[in-house]
């Protein structure tokens, strides 16, 4: 996630997972691309060139639907607006809050622990303290690893220090 526009009026962070997508898609003609020419060298070879083209490819796209989500949040001061865009195959969502309603920003935090190896992944999450939706509102689904989630959060608590606060983790 990066910030693409921060002005005294308007901060706005984007995510845009172009890697895991391009990635993503050549997997997917790969597969396709591979039981197609499986399909067309003989007789021998055609129902598995069509269900390996349908199988790989149909994986290919299952995790591209799952995996690639463009997030866009807008904060606004002339209209008061906090606006939370997610786009994927499927369709179009718009969350909106009240700007005046945003305490800070933080970094949730959650810990795994595999073969005596601890892990920690990180998501900015927006603290809305008053109105309708007062509460967490992660910014993004996801968590990951890195500095990113705070590098985003100090951006949102540097544009809007209504109420300057240490971001640092909590556990999830």
């Amino acid at each position: 996630m990066k910030v693409t526009r921060n002005t005294p009026d308007q901060l706005i962070l984007s995510n845009t997972p172009w890697l895991i997508g391009i990635m993503l898609a050549i997997f997917i003609l790969c597969f396709v691309g591979a039981g197609l020419f499986l399909a067309t060298e003989g007789s021998e070879g055609v129902w598995f060139g069509i269900i390996f083209s349908l199988f790989g490819g149909g994986l290919g796209f299952g995790a591209f639907c799952a995996f690639v989500r463009r997030v866009q949040v807008i904060l606004d001061r002339n209209h008061n607006s906090i606006l939370i865009r997610r786009q994927s195959v499927f369709g179009y969502d718009t969350v909106e809050h009240e700007l005046s309603n945003l305490s800070h920003a933080e970094v949730e935090t959650t810990t795994s622990t595999r073969d005596r190896t601890t892990s920690k992944m990180h998501r900015p999450v927006l603290i809305l303290e008053k109105g309708m939706s007062a509460g967490r509102h992660p910014i993004v689904e996801a968590y990951v690893s890195g500095r990113g989630a705070q590098r985003m959060v100090d951006a949102v608590n540097a544009w809007h220090p209504k109420r300057k606060v240490d971001s640092d983790s909590q556990s999830a």
